[in-house]
Formats: structure tokens, C-alpha cells, sequence
């Protein structure tokens, strides 16, 4: 290819050039007469799609969710291990989240115990709701955030509500919720938090005692007990920032909003058979009996409960 190159682009001697690479001449017009193989033509177009996909979205994607959002945009068969070892070729790579910081404990005005107990596999929408509060640093002002609280349903992992504000105080996670209860006037889910100032506010018991629903807290210093709205904040932070351009807060709260609209209506899941979130939702909600989706096996997780948990 660099011989074909130079020569075209610069008109360099085929001769010399193979000569200096230690290659015979006959060999490079045999490689240009060639006859490329299907399977070689039918790489370069997936290398060709994996180059779109992984522009388009921001280097979000890693091989998994690359072979399932181009087969199912394409109504392809790609295997996960062929555009794995193309996007190694390319060196095309999903982005690597930071590590969280730690945060001081502080001592809760009123707890309850942790009903959901990690089990975080639902059956029907409206049935467990997860809900926490995040920051965002703002660029170019210093030591000024903005915080995001959303609820989150288990079923479909689709946020039903999101708030954002300057503020992070019980207004924030009160209008998070009167929200999530104006979309959903009906339900009656168990609602699981962290042991934040806010879920631990007696006005926040009452509001869900008035709506007939359960509590659930993590432990303390088990942030695992509330995972799934952890790695919610997690992709949010991985994927926004790169599918967008933030330089304050205007730009800022756009993105937030944006990205929450590109994960509920666009961002495929594998657990759901390459569906959107606001598509598993509308299926169950216009259904008699909704879907169920069970959550699959992590085989790192079983070994470690095995070797620690016995």
C-alpha cells in the first residue's frame, strides 16, 4: 500500500521502493491484480461501519454494543468476536471510566431497612423504582456544580423522572419524585435510595407513606446495594462528554437533557434484544402480561461469591 501510495501521490520509482523494502516487483503487481475474497470485501465494509458508528456516537461503544447496534441498523449477523478483532485493527476502543471518589458518611435523621435486598430483577414496569442524586462540575466556573436527581424503573431501566438544579437539597428530590408520580399516577413501587439527607427526611417518609409505598435503603458503605443507579450515572458520564461539546452551563444542562433523551428513545440494550428502554416500556404498558427479561449471569460475580460468600 505505501508503494501504491508514493507512486500514485509522488510518482516515486516502483523499482527503487522495492528495491528498498526488500521486496520483489513482481510480488506488488501481483498483490494489485489480485482478486480481494469476500470475506476480505465484506471486512472492510464492517471496518467501514465501525469507523461511522464509533464518529457518530462519540467512542461510546465497545465491541458488544457495536456488533449489536450495527446488526440490528444493518439487519446484519456480525459475531461479536469478528468486530472485536476489527476494532482492535482499527484501534477503535470504548472510553475508560474514572474511578469514584470516596465520601464521608454523615449520620441519617431516619433509616429503614433494605427491602430490596440487591435484587434488582422486576417483572413488570412500576413495580421497583431506584432513585439518586449526582453532580456535575461546570467548565470554566469554579467550585460551582450542577446536580441531577432521576428515578430509574428496574423493569425497563428506563428514568421516568429527572430534575435538574444549582441546588442539592430536598426541593430537588421532592420535585424528582412529584414528577415520576405525575407520569405514573398509579403505582405503587418499592422505592430504593442511599441514606442521603433527603431520603432520610421525615417529609420524605410521609410523601411516600400518603402514595402507600415501601422504602428501601442501602447499607452504609455498600454503594452496590443501589448498583443499577450507580452505573446509570456511570454511562451518563462515560458517553456524555464525549457525544458532546460542554464549555458551560448552558451547554451543559443541554447535554444532560439530550443525553437522557438519546438513552430513553435511541441507546439499544442487549438485555432487551437491542430495544430502547422507551421500547421495552410502551410494550409492557400497552400489554396484558409484560415481557420478562431476565437478568443474565456475570460469571465474575458468582466466582467471587463463591470464593468469599460461602
Amino acid at each position: 500500500m505505501a508503494v501504491q501510495y508514493f507512486y500514485k501521490e509522488h510518482h516515486w520509482s516502483i523499482n527503487w521502493m522495492c528495491k528498498q523494502l526488500g521486496i520483489a516487483r513482481s510480488a506488488y503487481y501481483k498483490w494489485i491484480h489480485r482478486c480481494i475474497p469476500e470475506q476480505e470485501k465484506e471486512n472492510i465494509k464492517l471496518a467501514e461501519l465501525i469507523r461511522e458508528y464509533d464518529d457518530r456516537f462519540g467512542h461510546i461503544l465497545g465491541y458488544r454494543r457495536m456488533t449489536n447496534w450495527i446488526n440490528r441498523l444493518n439487519q446484519s449477523n456480525y459475531s461479536e468476536k469478528r468486530v472485536h478483532r476489527i476494532m482492535k485493527k482499527l484501534g477503535i476502543h470504548a472510553i475508560i471510566r474514572k474511578k469514584k471518589k470516596k465520601y464521608l458518611a454523615i449520620k441519617p435523621e431516619e433509616t429503614v431497612e433494605n427491602i430490596l435486598q440487591r435484587d434488582f430483577y422486576a417483572t413488570e414496569p412500576n413495580q421497583k423504582w431506584v432513585t439518586d442524586v449526582t453532580e456535575f462540575k461546570i467548565p470554566g466556573e469554579r467550585n460551582k456544580k450542577l446536580y441531577l436527581s432521576a428515578i430509574l424503573d428496574l423493569y425497563d431501566r428506563y428514568p421516568i423522572a429527572f430534575v435538574i438544579s444549582k441546588r442539592n437539597d430536598n426541593r430537588l428530590v421532592f420535585k424528582t419524585f412529584d414528577k415520576a408520580l405525575h407520569e405514573n399516577p398509579n403505582a405503587k413501587p418499592v422505592l430504593h435510595s442511599d441514606r442521603g439527607f433527603q431520603y432520610t427526611n421525615r417529609a420524605f417518609r410521609t410523601k411516600l407513606e400518603d402514595h402507600k409505598m415501601k422504602h428501601s435503603m442501602s447499607r452504609v458503605g455498600h454503594c452496590i446495594d443501589n448498583g443499577p443507579i450507580e452505573g446509570f450515572w456511570g454511562i451518563i458520564k462515560s458517553e456524555m462528554y464525549q457525544m458532546y461539546t460542554i464549555t458551560n452551563e448552558t451547554s451543559l444542562k443541554y447535554a444532560i437533557r439530550d443525553y437522557i433523551r438519546f438513552y430513553r428513545e435511541e441507546r439499544f440494550q442487549d438485555r432487551y434484544h437491542n430495544k430502547t428502554p422507551l421500547e421495552v416500556r410502551i410494550e409492557a404498558l400497552t400489554s396484558d402480561i409484560a415481557k420478562e427479561y431476565p437478568i443474565p449471569e456475570n460469571k465474575r460475580i458468582n466466582k467471587y461469591k463463591a470464593k468469599w460468600c460461602a
